[in-house]
């Protein structure tokens, strides 16, 4: 098991540097570079991005991703796009989580899913990697399936031996159209994972 050493207490640290379970870290699966900007495999990357638009913070280049910070009622969220390209994605995982010293039960990972219809959302807590190269990284380098991942569908409209060639191409017109609503739905699910747990979180926006 993934496991957390906490520092001394200091009365100089603002009072969420001091207690880790009012920090979460959010992270979006995705590949690095402009050709893989609006990939359906890049979904992770384009949910925080449209966030943190929203919510006017800025992403910084750091140690293996850009991160940005955002508060809301006590609680501190620390967005990662990992810079080590999908299949490495849990060498940044594990770096950032132990520097800002965040337990793993607050820990989301965002990724897109084949085999949920386009636009669909779910909430999990534990689980499989299903075959997705940048799950498969956390899972090892974490040593557990025990971590909560939202799943963005991508569909599975694509004709045999073309798996590849989909998850690497770009959203079609129609897609591209609703993603608008379905970026809003995620970071409302994303809000509500922070600030209401993880089974109300489900009971609100799964299959949504």
């Amino acid at each position: 098991m993934f496991r957390f050493l906490l520092q001394p207490f200091n009365l100089e640290k603002p009072k969420e540097e001091q207690d880790p379970m009012k920090k979460f870290l959010i992270v979006g699966l995705g590949n690095i570079g402009e050709k893989y900007e609006e990939t359906r495999h890049n979904i992770g990357f384009k949910v925080l991005d449209y966030f943190a638009e929203k919510e006017q913070v800025s992403f910084e280049t750091n140690k293996l991703g850009d991160i940005a910070y955002y508060k809301l009622k006590g609680r501190t969220f620390i967005f990662l796009k990992p810079s080590t390209f999908m299949n490495l994605s849990g060498k940044a995982v594990t770096y950032w989580l132990t520097k800002e010293k965040v337990p793993i039960e607050n820990l989301l990972i965002i990724t897109d899913d084949l085999n949920l219809p386009f636009g669909s959302i779910r909430l999990k807590t534990k689980g499989s990697d299903g075959g997705h190269n940048g799950l498969k990284d956390i899972q090892l380098k974490l040593n557990t399936t025990k971590y909560s991942r939202f799943r963005f569908g991508i569909s599975d409209a694509f004709s045999k031996g073309r798996q590849v060639d989909y998850v690497l191409g770009e959203w079609n017109e129609e897609e591209q159209t609703q993603l608008p609503e379905r970026l809003e739905k995620s970071t409302d699910l994303i809000k509500s994972f922070v600030l209401s747990g993880t089974s109300t979180t489900m009971n609100l926006y799964n299959g949504k």
